[in-house]
């Protein structure tokens, strides 16, 4: 069988999302290291991890419009422009309002325009009988990116320096991903997309109809708000556990590296959990996998806070990590489902504002919270009981077939 090039721009865009996310939820090495150096309070510090939260949701739906606008390697160059140059800006940045604007707010943008939302749109374009697993391998670069970014980043900052950490990893994106958007990245599919034979050789006019809505119409629609609060609870969670897991291991006891790698190890095993959890999109209601995800997840935050001995952290990150994967690429792939691929950006977008609103209260929950009140249990149960939420507001939505986007 002929390699189909899409998975070329899965892979890609899988490798770019790495680094993105990696530095987007795997703040927590740079956190005590950037407040002690700088002399900020852990307080104002998630301020400003805060902050860049919702700047990085709010550039979402600017980089979808840019997307349909300009098409996606215009896109990505430009974000990698401003990732390098915020990461150089940072490390010169000794206030706290230069540090906002440099590391809350350009980077935020950058990372925003190599983030998911900029590959949702090409990918859903490219792929329709495996739509949901392709969503799924872009959710592995998360994934992967919280699994190798958060011990490299707390090796590398202990062997050399945060600002040093910073610049390197600038040169990594400007040299994965130029070449990315000038070789990989195609905005136009084949007609047939990733068809089998005998599918693509149905008539036309026998195959299930494709979505298609306007956009105010989808933002007038139920299931789109239902997707925003999933995404709200989502941002909240991953947002906390990448800003503030790794401080509150180290205050209950845990070593720098042992906590660490039990946070990596969420992601490391989430990539085995997105080969399956992909499969079955394709194959059952999604909305049933991304209950499922919620659920499990919220779960694994309230054993988080009580873990005690290594073992403990161990195995509720592995438990956690088999279901960490995929609420971001199902939600994508309901937005198609329902609404349609021409859409499936800028709704994916504005839905994703809903992510980071989540993230930047989290953030800013996480310090508040422990200063105030001397304890995690404050942040980290808000994000059980939200997540537990979200897996019941999950299987309200309605069930479509799969393969008629």
């Amino acid at each position: 069988m002929q390699w189909y090039f899409g998975w070329n721009i899965v892979a890609a865009s899988a490798v770019l999302t790495l680094l993105c996310t990696g530095m987007r939820l795997g703040i927590g090495p740079f956190f005590l290291p950037m407040a002690g150096d700088l002399g900020f309070s852990r307080s104002a510090l998630a301020s400003i991890v805060a902050v860049g939260m919702i700047v990085y949701g709010l550039a979402m739906p600017v980089a979808g419009h840019l997307i349909a606008r300009r098409g996606t390697r215009f896109v990505l160059v430009l974000g990698a422009a401003l990732v390098v140059a915020a990461c150089i800006w940072t490390t010169q940045a000794r206030d706290t309002t230069s540090f906002l604007l440099a590391f809350g707010i350009v980077l935020s943008v950058g990372l925003a325009f190599m983030s998911p939302v900029a590959f949702t749109p090409i990918i859903s374009h490219w792929f329709t009988r495996q739509r949901g697993m392709a969503l799924f391998f872009l959710s592995t670069g998360s994934m992967a990116g919280i699994a190798l970014m958060t011990p490299l980043f707390t090796a590398t900052i202990a062997a050399f320096s945060w600002r040093a950490t910073m610049l390197g990893f600038a040169a990594v994106v400007a040299l994965l991903a130029l070449p990315a958007a000038i070789f990989i990245m195609r905005d136009e599919a084949p007609a047939n997309t990733d068809l089998l034979p005998h599918e693509a050789a149905t008539p036309a006019a026998s195959r299930p109809a494709a979505p298609s809505a306007r956009l105010a119409d989808a933002l007038r629609t139920a299931p789109f708000w239902m997707i925003f609060l999933g995404l709200f609870s989502c941002g909240f969670s991953m947002n906390l556990m990448g800003t503030h897991a790794l401080p509150m291991l180290m205050d209950h006891g845990f070593d720098a590296h042992t906590s660490s790698f039990g946070i990596g190890l969420i992601g490391l095993v989430a990539i085995g959990g997105t080969i399956v959890l992909g499969r079955w999109s394709d194959r059952l209601p999604r909305r049933n996998i991304l209950a499922l995800i919620y659920g499990v997840r919220g779960l694994g935050f309230f054993a988080l806070v009580i873990v005690g001995t290594q073992w403990e952290l161990y195995a509720a990150a592995s438990i956690g990590g088999l279901v960490w994967a995929g609420s971001i690429a199902l939600s994508s792939a309901i937005l198609a489902d329902l609404y349609g691929v021409k859409l499936v950006g800028v709704l994916y977008g504005l839905a994703f504002i809903g992510h980071q609103v989540g993230g930047m209260i989290s953030a800013w929950l996480g310090g508040w919270g422990y200063e105030h009140f001397g304890t995690h249990w404050v942040a980290f149960g808000s994000a059980g009981v939200l997540l537990l939420a979200a897996a019941i507001l999950s299987l309200q939505l309605p069930v479509r077939n799969m393969r008629a986007a």
